[in-house]
């Protein structure tokens, strides 16, 4: 069973890859299960909000028979962007036929996420526990409907010295999770995977502005 400590577990977006992935084909001489194909294309009909942008990227290639990945990033302006950082995600769909049992079934899916934190944010020690509330809430509250949740998340801080760019000090949050899909779309998943990057990169809730 694939975990999100796995040594396989997806690295952060590269940009690079952004529009090459699998392909929509429907259950003809490629093999392709029609069941994976109405999953994938489900999960390109979610409405997100206006800052996150969706884009299919390249899957990881032996975690299962089939997979296919999005990644979403928070877009932000150029002001907006040097006082909060990057905030960015990918989400992978894993099917395999065979992995019902282990899996509970056979559509697995894989969450990444890595977000700049303020400082104040960042020092709060209970911040793994929040963000990690922010995926069940999120969850719960697009209706997404799941088994078999798991994962961790970690917040890290760095120290530059000398020569070297950036800021003195950076803090980071990490969420690696992955959770058995009980239905084909897919569409309330990733509505809840974006709303916990919009809690991470520190959006404010939708349809509300921030003030300067």
């Amino acid at each position: 069973m694939f975990t999100p400590d796995s040594p396989e577990t997806p690295t952060p977006l590269n940009r690079a890859t952004a529009g090459r992935g699998a392909t929509f084909g429907a259950d003809d001489e490629t093999g392709t299960p029609a069941v994976f194909t109405r999953a994938v294309e489900s999960m390109h009909r979610a409405e997100l909000r206006p800052e996150i942008t969706l884009g299919t990227i390249r899957p990881p290639q032996r975690l299962a028979p089939f997979s296919h990945a999005i990644g979403l990033e928070v877009e932000r302006s150029w002001d907006e962007a040097a006082a909060y950082g990057d905030a960015f995600g990918r989400l992978i769909l894993l099917h395999d036929p065979g992995a019902d049992e282990a899996w509970e079934g056979a559509m697995r899916l894989v969450a990444y996420i890595q977000a700049d934190m303020d400082h104040e944010v960042a020092a709060d020690p209970l911040l793994p526990d929040v963000a990690w509330q922010w995926l069940n809430e999120g969850l719960a509250g697009a209706g997404a409907d799941h088994t078999n949740l798991g994962g961790t998340v970690t917040a890290t801080a760095s120290v530059r010295f000398g020569e070297i760019g950036g800021p003195p000090r950076a803090h980071q949050l990490e969420m690696r999770a992955s959770w058995t899909a009980s239905e084909l779309d897919l569409a309330p998943h990733v509505l809840a995977f974006s709303r916990v990057l919009a809690n991470v990169a520190g959006l404010p809730p939708a349809g509300v502005a921030r003030l300067g």
